[in-house]
């Protein structure tokens, strides 16, 4: 062995007590990563569920280098004999070279401290959307949805965004706490239509697609605002009246889940071009240019002499 060393040493000029500590440390991760290899295996011979053993993974992970960290230390700085120490000198050499790391890793303290968002969830955060696929140290992951897809549909696209965003952007989770988003879908008839037929088959048409959601939808308002000051005082879909420069404004208001806006957008308005299409009373609207002839067309006591 003595023999090994000094060969060692002399072509690399390592001592032999650094050559020791380097291969104390070799020893320490390669049974570490053997122990995370294992335990894993195992986990997933136990469960299919995606979800359990992603965040097996990610403890077993974290679990790993820390220990490794840890341990691979007091090899190399047998001399200190408090950790602090230690964590202290290695933690000011880090702040000064690595600011944003330094950053994004307290951001993802937070992230697992508070929680404002976790894997599977539908958020965005500053200008960016879509669905959180991965979590770590640095950085998370998001498939993205949205951008040059309409209703908030994925793109394919995966964005690897640092966790220092955040700490300076705003985050808007479509999936935590009340679980469910209000969509609108605006119907422009003509102001020569029956306005208030249309209002009532636009209302029987959100009725149809999205009252079931309602009852479900009192129960999550009930268990989030316990924790956050949220009150509706309907919950069932409504139609809204309003009056633009072509024509009238009908807007159905619904409540949908986050990920079947496009689906239920799609059904909705199937349902109303079938209704109003049956209906010789009901035009849509759009953006045109016609004459009026007040004298001819305006009410009886509005004609201009």
């Amino acid at each position: 062995m003595e023999k090994i060393y000094d060969w060692v040493q002399n072509v690399t000029g390592l001592s032999s007590e650094v050559q020791n500590k380097i291969y104390i440390s070799i020893l320490i991760i390669a049974v570490l990563w053997l122990i995370r290899s294992i335990t894993y295996k195992i986990v997933c011979n136990k469960t299919e569920n995606a979800q359990i053993r992603y965040r097996w993974q990610k403890s077993l992970t974290y679990f790993s280098v820390i220990i490794g960290i840890l341990l691979v230390g007091r090899v190399w700085f047998t001399g200190m004999q408090f950790l602090a120490t230690y964590l202290g000198l290695l933690s000011a050499g880090i702040a000064i070279a690595l600011k944003d790391l330094i950053v994004s890793m307290a951001a993802w303290i937070f992230l697992i401290w508070r929680r404002p968002f976790s894997v599977g969830d539908r958020i965005q955060i500053g200008k960016y959307m879509g669905d959180v696929i991965d979590l770590r140290i640095f950085k998370f992951t998001l498939l993205e949805i949205g951008n040059w897809v309409d209703a908030d549909q994925s793109t394919g696209r995966i964005m690897h965004i640092p966790n220092l965003m955040v700490l300076t952007e705003t985050i808007a989770n479509y999936s935590k706490g009340f679980q469910y988003i209000w969509n609108e879908i605006s119907v422009l008839i003509t102001f020569e239509s029956n306005w208030q037929k249309a209002k009532d088959i636009l209302k029987k048409i959100g009725i149809r697609h999205a009252e079931h959601l309602s009852a479900s939808a009192e129960k999550k308002l009930k268990e989030v605002s316990k924790k956050y000051m949220i009150f509706y005082s309907t919950l069932t879909p409504t139609v809204y009246t309003t009056v633009k420069d072509c024509g009238v404004q009908l807007t159905i208001r619904y409540l949908i889940e986050p990920r079947s806006r496009r689906a239920s957008e799609q059904s909705i308005w199937e349902d109303i071009l079938v209704e109003f299409a049956a209906c010789s009373d009901i035009d849509f609207a759009y953006p045109t240019q016609r004459f009026y002839n007040n004298a001819l067309e305006g009410k009886e006591g509005t004609r201009i002499q």
